[in-house]
């Protein structure tokens, strides 16, 4: 549409404003509930020759909506509080590198010249009201590390709360003060959420408590992006801020449909770019939160990555459905029940198993102890496995993606790791991460950086090509080696002394 054209559109609901205020108008038609106003810089509609374009304007609508959202802003408002803390944070209102998903909430810079412990920096962010009795849902950020943490709600009422419960892995935190017969919010939910739909989002950016913006949902169910590790995010262009941190993101029917907590910032500031928990997670974890103190989540103990069709041709796999095994826990439940590195989990309780985000929520919402039928493909061959539900360790160590040659042979002790995607060519190899020094490698020439694509003439296309052919060498064999290096190919020959 001409750019022009659309000012006019919005220069006409501007006149139908106006329409009860006296205030001159262009052309305007029409009776009833519908106004049309004609574009004064009008343009030929296409095939017609007609040089007038109309806009059909439902005022009525309009005013509905409008009084309809003041009426939410009403309701979100007196359930919306402020949560000031004071603690010893992680700095966690300045962006850093990448621009996106950072946590956000305001705080007061610690005083220069005062140590460590005399330094009492100050936050400030939202929570909702979830009960009349006093539970208050916010993130884990905004109260993590503080000594002491302050309620104070829209009748200037202060409270002292205390923490009833918290979960990192969704950056949710519940809150308790001693108070009774407050405003709280229905839970909607989230899961019917569409893009486009129109959200009202209100919290305390900036110490401006109360403060209500409105925009759409911009997308449903962001992953992947390094904020926590159970990632289900509905992202909305209303304007969010430091201290919108914990404040609530509601429907059209007032419903508390997600719990802001991170935006996509260059400056720190709103760039149309924000994040909320929805409300399905949001309400399961306040819930266990309340009830238990803590959330209990299954546990399976791999490392696990979306599938390609080229990663299916590698893996003899039909097509692309399923998940790839990257790593398994020797230790963890799917370690003891055989599965291995290179699997592909197609079916989990008989549910089919779409990409790694969806698997990762079916596991953590399997009661530990449960033993659950997976479909597994590997090699091409399909096999039924039955697995005992782990507990989800608090901490978990990260999973080693290098492969370290061990044994009585010549590659002993050289370190490799996955060659970076489009690095390769064809993708073939694996890096040489580490050498030890004085050892028969670096004496025939190995050198980290260095991409090795094959060892006596057998390929190294991924980690467990490298771990198996090291394995297999005998004490006293030489090793003849190819590496890429730059843009050259070269032999390198291991050879005992």
């Amino acid at each position: 549409m001409n750019r022009k054209l659309i000012l006019n559109i919005w220069a006409g609901v501007f006149f139908v404003s106006c329409w009860g205020m006296g205030l001159p108008q262009d052309e305007v038609s029409g009776s009833g509930r519908t106004l049309t106003v004609l574009a004064k810089d009008t343009i030929p509609v296409p095939g017609t020759g007609n040089q007038k374009e109309s806009v059909k304007i439902p005022s009525r609508d309009v005013s509905l909506l409008s009084l309809e959202l003041v009426r939410i802003a009403k309701l979100t408002q007196a359930s919306v509080v402020n949560v000031m803390t004071v603690g010893n944070f992680q700095n966690e209102g300045a962006p850093d590198s990448p621009p996106y998903s950072r946590k956000f909430f305001d705080q007061e810079p610690s005083v220069p010249g005062q140590t460590p412990q005399d330094q009492r920096e100050q936050g400030m962010a939202s929570g909702v009201i979830m009960s009349a009795d006093g539970y208050i849902l916010t993130n884990n950020h905004v109260v993590e590390g503080a000594n002491e943490i302050r309620v104070l709600l829209t009748d200037q009422r202060r409270f002292k709360a205390k923490v009833v419960g918290t979960d990192p892995k969704t950056d949710l935190a519940v809150l308790k003060i001693q108070a009774g017969g407050l405003p709280f919010l229905l839970w909607g939910d989230s899961t019917t959420l569409q893009v486009g739909e129109i959200v009202v989002a209100v919290g305390n950016p900036f110490g401006l408590n109360q403060t209500v913006t409105m925009g759409i949902i911009s997308a449903v169910s962001r992953a992947n992006m390094g904020i926590v590790d159970f990632e289900d995010f509905i992202q909305t262009d209303a304007a969010i801020n430091p201290g919108n941190s914990g404040g609530a993101l509601v429907n059209l029917k007032g419903e508390l449909i997600g719990i802001n907590t991170a935006i996509f910032s260059q400056s720190g500031g709103s760039m149309g770019i924000g994040f909320a928990i929805p409300s399905q997670m949001a309400k399961k974890v306040s819930h266990l939160l309340m009830t238990k103190g803590k959330v209990v989540r299954g546990w399976l103990g791999i490392s696990m990555q979306a599938m390609t069709p080229e990663l299916a041709k590698q893996f003899k796999a039909p097509d692309a459905k399923g998940v790839l095994l990257g790593d398994v826990n020797d230790g963890g439940p799917a370690g003891r029940a055989k599965i291995e590195r290179g699997d592909i989990i197609r079916k989990f309780n008989g549910q089919s198993v779409i990409n790694p985000q969806q698997l990762r929520g079916l596991v953590a919402d399997t009661i530990p102890g449960v033993v659950v039928e997976m479909g597994i493909l590997r090699n091409g061959r399909e096999l039924g496995m039955s697995v005992t539900m782990g507990e989800l360790p608090r901490f978990i160590a990260p999973p080693s993606f290098s492969r370290q040659a061990k044994g009585h042979h010549l590659l002993d002790g050289v370190i490799v790791e996955p060659l970076p995607p489009g690095q390769g060519q064809g993708d073939e190899g694996v890096v040489v991460s580490d050498v030890p020094p004085n050892s028969p490698s670096e004496r025939g020439g190995l050198q980290i950086g260095d991409v090795l694509i094959e060892i006596n003439r057998n390929p190294v296309r991924f980690l467990r090509d490298f771990e198996s052919l090291s394995k297999h060498l005998g004490p006293r064999e030489n090793v003849l080696l190819l590496v890429r290096r730059g843009g050259a190919t070269l032999f390198l020959t291991l050879e005992n002394e």
